[in-house]
């Protein structure tokens, strides 16, 4: 007998369909893979040496579960920098990659029954985490009208007294959508009032794909209260396979999140901790040029969607994803997932993968090249048409 946690966790869809079309490849079918946000970068020469000199110095074994002392003042230095504040050390935590924060965050904040309030459509791992914590996740509208940004009063007005804990994430997958700063501080001083956790979700903090800055809420309360910060190595860096990801947060919820994540996986191997210091110290000119290139194609990516029959795309203006509404096509999203899947050889996602309100949508990403965007978008034009 399974136990009901198990029975709860519902997992990633990206990783199911991906399968799904490797299982196609397999018999002979030829796939553009749109479905994964995964870079296809290689991961910076500079950082990747770094590894490689870390592990011939022998820092193979153990690290403190909290991080290594090297990479919490790295991570410091470039928090001051880029949110106006200096977290303490003891504010610091360091995980296997961004999942793991929004499961300890939760697990720390809300009990059975508690309310997460999340942007809809979100992330699935908001989803399952807070599922499988046995909290309930209380949907916030996104509307396409405002452009997919998450509006304070939609997330208000929907707080209860068994509110314990509000995400946002901004820029926002599947959405590209970035929120107003107003917005986000409305959020945060509300929560802050209210003795509410709000976890930021900002693992595409590098990805603004234009000229205007990223905005944190960090720095209201320096995550000594009631914010915390999600944040990862995976996206920007081109760094997926790593597993590195950041926490900052009030001291009393970081240490049990450490306990928690020592618990289950003792330490994130300290080479790995020493990639990331240069990461984030070191050359960032391949990651300019990575930023650079996904705001190239994302231009040409929306530019095709929108020359197809019965598909519609707002322009993204973070992340790497584009969220398509296809309700012109009279396809359900899982329909319309399903044809272009098996019959234009495309893998994308329905917008249900994430949340009630995707319904409609779909989600591509453009962490592909240009020359298979191109073939996408042929293909697809192939099956629904031209306008």
């Amino acid at each position: 007998m399974l136990s009901d946690m198990a029975n709860r966790v519902d997992g990633q869809p990206m990783f199911k369909l991906l399968q799904e079309a490797q299982a196609l490849e397999r018999s002979g079918k030829s796939i553009i893979h749109f479905e994964l946000g995964d870079p296809d970068f290689e991961t910076p020469e500079n950082i990747g040496n770094e590894a490689i000199k870390a592990i011939k110095n022998g820092h193979t074994h153990y690290a403190p579960s909290r991080g290594i002392h090297e990479f919490h003042l790295a991570i410091q230095k470039t928090t001051l920098k880029s949110r106006s504040f200096k977290p303490n050390l003891n504010q610091i935590l360091v995980t296997p990659g961004g999942n793991p924060v929004i499961f300890l965050a939760i697990a720390c904040s809300a009990n059975l029954g508690d309310e997460v309030i999340i942007p809809d459509p979100g992330f699935p791992t908001y989803f399952s985490a807070i599922n499988a914590c046995g909290a309930r996740a209380v949907s916030a509208k996104l509307y396409e009208k405002n452009n997919f940004e998450l509006q304070a009063d939609d997330v208000i007005n929907l707080v209860t007294e068994r509110t314990k804990l509000i995400i946002i994430n901004s820029p926002s997958n599947p959405t590209g959508a970035c929120m107003q700063p107003e917005q986000i501080n409305l959020i945060a001083e509300y929560a802050i009032k209210n003795n509410i956790y709000l976890l930021s979700d900002e693992i595409y903090a590098r990805l603004i794909l234009g000229d205007e800055k990223f905005y944190s809420p960090g720095h209201i309360d320096e995550c000594k209260e009631n914010i915390i910060i999600l944040n990862g190595f995976s996206k920007a860096f081109a760094m997926t396979g790593w597993r590195l990801g950041v926490a900052i947060g009030p001291e009393k919820i970081i240490e049990k999140m450490n306990l928690m994540l020592n618990t289950i996986v003792s330490c994130v191997p300290p080479f790995i901790q020493y990639a990331g210091i240069e990461a984030l110290d070191g050359d960032q000119t391949a990651i300019l040029n990575m930023r650079d290139k996904y705001q190239e194609r994302r231009d040409i990516f929306v530019k095709g969607l929108n020359s197809i029959k019965g598909i519609s795309c707002n322009m993204p203006r973070g992340a790497m994803y584009a969220f398509l509404s296809i309700k012109d096509t009279k396809l359900t999203s899982d329909e319309f997932a399903h044809k272009c899947l098996y019959d234009a050889g495309v893998a994308l996602l329905p917008g249900t993968s994430f949340g009630i309100y995707g319904e409609g949508y779909a989600r591509v990403t453009f962490a592909n090249s240009v020359a298979n965007i191109h073939e996408g978008i042929k293909r697809l034009q192939a099956i629904f048409g031209s306008k």
